[in-house]
This record gives C-alpha cells, sequence and structure tokens, in this order.
C-alpha cells in the first residue's frame, strides 16, 4: 500500500471515531450534563444530541426518575426520656440535573443524613405517646423541613414515611398493663352505669305503679262516694215520699216502710257467719202482723187478687206461736 492509501484510511477511521465521539443517546428517564475542558456547559435530554468532539465529554449521568432512600434504623430519646428505635424511607426526584451533579457531592447519604438528623429533632420534641399515636404528623413535618433543606440541590422530597416505632420491652410491657387496667376500669364503670340505669328503671316503674294505683283508689272512692250519695238521695227521697203519705193519712205506707226495714235488719242476723241458730224476738209478731199493712197497699196498688196472693204468702211463712207471743193479727177484708 502507499502513503496515500494509508493516509486515507487514517482519515475515514477518524471521521468515524470524531462522529461518534459528537452524537450521543440519552436513554429516557436521565439527563446528561456535558463539560467543556471541565466546566460546566448545558444538560442534554433523552434523545439523540450532538456535542462539540474532543472538547466536551459527559459529566454527570442523573436518573430522573422518583427514587426511594432506605432511612436506617436509630435510637431517638423522646421528650419524656423514652428511647424507641425508628426507620423509615424517604421518596424524592430530581427536577435540575445541573443542581444535583454540582451543588453536593453525594446525594442520597446527603438526603439519609438530613432525614436522620430530622427525625431525631421532631421526635425528640414530642411525648412517647404523641410519637405512637401522631404518626402522620411526625410524616408531615419531616417533609416539610427536609424538602424545604434540599431545594437548592435540585431535589424534591414527595414523601417521607416512618415504617416502624420500637419501644423498650419493657415499656412495651408496661404499655399492656396499663392497657388492660384501662380496659377494666372502662368495663366496671359501664356495668356501674348500667347497674345505675337498671335501678333508676325499677325505682321509675315503681313509682308509676305507685301513681296507677293511688288512681284507681282514688277513682274507686269516688265511686264509692258517688254510690253513698246516690243511695243516700234515695233513701232521702223514700223518707220524703213516706212523710208525704203520712201527712195525707196512709198509715199503710208508713207500716210497709218500717216493714222493709225491719226485715233487712232480720236478714242481716241470718247472714252473720257466726249464727249457728237464730233465736226470734218476741217482736216477731209484730214483723207478722206489718204483714197486713203490706197486704192492704198490695190491694190498692194491684187489686184483690195481689191482696190474696200476699195473705196466703203470711199464713205459710207465719211462725209458730209460742208461750208467750200473742197470736197472729188477721188480715182486714177490704
Amino acid at each position: 500500500m502507499s502513503g496515500f492509501d494509508i493516509f486515507a484510511i487514517v482519515l475515514v477511521l477518524l471521521v468515524i471515531v470524531t462522529l461518534i465521539a459528537g452524537v450521543k443517546t440519552v436513554p429516557q428517564g436521565y439527563d446528561w450534563t456535558i463539560e467543556r475542558f471541565g466546566k460546566y456547559t448545558q444538560t442534554l435530554s433523552p434523545g439523540l444530541n450532538l456535542i462539540v468532539p474532543y472538547f466536551d465529554r459527559v459529566g454527570r449521568k442523573i436518573n430522573m426518575m422518583e427514587q426511594v432512600i432506605d432511612i436506617p434504623e436509630q435510637e431517638v430519646i423522646t421528650k419524656d426520656n423514652a428511647t424507641v428505635t425508628v426507620d423509615g424511607v424517604a421518596f424524592y426526584q430530581v427536577f435540575d440535573a445541573a443542581k444535583a451533579s454540582y451543588e453536593v457531592a453525594n446525594l442520597n447519604q446527603a438526603i439519609t443524613v438530613l432525614t436522620m438528623t430530622n427525625i431525631r429533632s421532631v421526635m425528640g420534641s414530642m411525648d412517647l405517646d404523641q410519637v405512637l399515636s401522631h404518626r402522620d404528623e411526625i410524616n408531615e413535618r419531616l417533609l416539610r423541613v427536609v424538602d424545604a433543606a434540599v431545594s437548592p440541590w435540585g431535589v424534591k422530597v414527595n414523601r417521607i414515611e416512618i415504617k416502624d416505632i420500637v419501644p423498650p420491652a419493657d415499656l412495651v410491657e408496661a404499655m399492656g398493663r396499663q392497657m388492660k387496667a384501662e380496659r377494666v376500669k372502662r368495663a366496671d364503670i359501664l356495668a356501674a352505669e348500667g347497674q345505675r340505669q337498671s335501678e333508676i328503671l325499677r325505682a321509675e316503674g315503681a313509682k308509676q305503679g305507685q301513681i296507677l294505683q293511688a288512681e284507681g283508689r282514688k277513682e274507686a272512692a269516688f265511686r264509692d262516694a258517688e254510690a253513698r250519695e246516690r243511695s243516700a238521695e234515695a233513701e232521702a227521697k223514700a223518707t220524703q215520699m213516706v212523710s208525704e203519705a203520712i201527712a195525707k193519712g196512709d198509715v199503710a205506707a208508713l207500716n210497709y216502710f218500717i216493714a222493709d226495714k225491719y226485715i233487712k235488719a232480720f236478714g242481716q242476723f241470718a247472714d252473720a257467719p257466726n249464727q249457728k241458730i237464730i233465736m226470734l224476738p218476741m217482736e216477731a209478731t209484730s214483723m207478722l202482723g206489718s204483714l197486713a199493712g203490706i197486704g192492704e197497699i198490695a190491694k190498692a196498688t194491684f187489686g184483690e187478687s195481689a191482696a190474696s196472693a200476699s195473705a196466703a204468702a203470711r199464713r205459710t211463712g207465719s211462725v209458730p206461736p209460742t208461750g208467750n207471743t200473742p197470736p197472729a193479727v188477721p188480715p182486714r177484708q177490704g
């Protein structure tokens, strides 16, 4: 081969190498920084890009997708001097490749250390009960502080989550006893409250029953009084009628009234439960004699047939005379 041929081959190879060095293909999800003589000049976005060969070179290849960092375990002392073990995760995304490349030396380590420091600061200002029950509040405070701190690095922290909070074993046992005592206390309170409500309901029921009984007695007394009043009115009216009959000279009505009272009083003697033998008084003949007056009234009212029936009843119902008993008065014929 001649010298010209060798020169041509070298020139072609140089052109190929130059083209390869000047054409850069950036994958999706990444940004590349370009440095010229060691100084940052531009950022290559995903796709086909051209640079100046031999003068420009790729500085950093930055992942622009959201990334996750594990926050290692660390011990944190709370405000009430309780020691707990805490770990978590942080999610961040680079939005400025140049700042993420040249404003911080090690981005992942910087975010990790910054998050751990703020975990101690945030949880150290809270009591143990708040640390265990306000995890969302802790996450929110950590996110606000850490995101503000990493903003100059061209990074956006999207989320910080506390994965686990582990108190000491003796503290967990004490918390279990406290929870059990609290539940027993609430059960006792509920039982006492139920007993109280039961007593109140029983008392209310007894009170209502007494009120109803009193109302029943009141109503019964009112009815009895009304019945006695009606009976007294009837008695007064009967007495008035008898008085008017006597005033008119009708003695038979008086005899009937007295005989009716006498018979009722005599019937009460017979109804007495402690009477086995009834001794008729001597005045019984007077009662029998008063039947004549009843016969006269019946005759005057219903006619002769009613008077005959009354006389027959008087003869069949008469009492045998005793030694001192006068004979019965025979009925008068009208």
